[in-house]
């Protein structure tokens, strides 16, 4: 009898340990869609992945490898290009930021624009950073329509382009002022290398 209420003292203490080990360790969930492009458009998302005390590294390469969704695949590239919870591999990790870029996913395509136009992990080339910045700002990505303006405004880039890069960014809306402002300061410059009838083309308005 003694050995059963021992046993079962125990248990119960085993249980409460456990459970008080349970309530102190927080399972972390994997990112939906939503959550992560939030945290990709605001560049958080590899601060976020640090925060997360690097618990869900296995969920991430399994969403990236495995099902290959965009988000997931250039989060994974971002942190084998900077050795972010995983060993540092930068030249895979750059596979798979263009994997996704080739998937179409606008922050990856905007992110090698920068690469290249800042000499980061790879050799500067103005030239194809303003190839990306073209095609992700053409599909509505902000940071790619300024990026964008501001290499033609240094000269890179076609003055047949003038139109289509100024028409994108002035009919943007803005939701900061500051962006705003630094948006207008460049289709200022822009104007200056435009004729008159093309600034007016460029400001026609998207709406029918």
């Amino acid at each position: 009898m003694k050995k059963i209420v021992a046993s079962s003292l125990l248990l119960v203490s085993l249980i409460t340990s456990n459970l008080s080990i349970a309530e102190d360790y927080e399972v972390i969930q994997v990112y939906t869609q939503d959550e992560l492009n939030a945290l990709v458009r605001d560049n958080k998302h590899l601060q976020r992945v640090k925060a997360d005390d690097c618990q869900l590294v296995q969920d991430i390469e399994a969403h990236a490898l495995k099902i290959k969704e965009p988000s997931f695949v250039y989060l994974w590239g971002d942190m084998l290009a900077w050795g972010i919870c995983v060993d540092r591999n930068a030249k895979l990790g750059m596979h798979y930021i263009h994997e996704a870029a080739n998937k179409g996913l606008l922050a990856a395509i905007e992110q090698l624009g920068r690469y290249y136009n800042n000499g980061t992990l790879v050799i500067q080339d103005k030239d194809k950073a303003i190839r990306y910045f073209r095609e992700a700002a053409l599909l509505g990505h902000l940071k790619a329509k300024i990026s964008y303006i501001k290499l033609l405004n240094q000269g890179y880039g076609s003055p047949y382009d003038y139109e289509e890069a100024y028409h994108a960014l002035y009919n943007t809306v803005f939701e900061s002022k500051k962006t705003k402002a630094e948006a207008k300061l460049q289709l200022v410059k822009l104007e200056t290398k435009m004729p008159e009838y093309a600034i007016k083309n460029a400001r026609r308005s998207n709406q029918f």
